[in-house]
């Protein structure tokens, strides 16, 4: 069973990768770390990465963060959670992020 969905409401799915230490060394396995939208689900993010990108994804593992608290002086706060996509790819298919120089 297919389901379509509106290019543009797929193009929103992804906020942006994540860019660290431990995410660029993954960069040789072809692991890549995206923040997405928090609605949304394992086939939308990988109908996402195969429209944005042109890749073929092989496997999707997703968490959601937890709220970190923030302090201003005597009040106290909640950032705002997010959930965050695991992106295997087959071995042929690469994402540039970085341009070459």
């Amino acid at each position: 069973m297919t389901i379509k969905y509106d290019k543009n409401k797929i193009i929103d799915i992804i906020k942006y990768p994540i860019i660290t230490d431990k995410t660029t060394k993954s960069i040789e396995d072809n692991v890549y770390f995206f923040q997405v939208k928090k609605q949304s689900n394992k086939y939308e993010i990988k109908q996402a990465i195969e429209l944005v990108f042109s890749v073929k994804v092989k496997k999707i593992n997703t968490m959601n963060t937890p709220p970190k608290t923030k302090r201003i002086g005597k009040f106290k706060g909640y950032l705002t959670q997010n959930k965050k996509a695991i992106i295997t790819l087959h071995n042929k298919y690469k994402i540039k992020l970085f341009e070459d120089s």
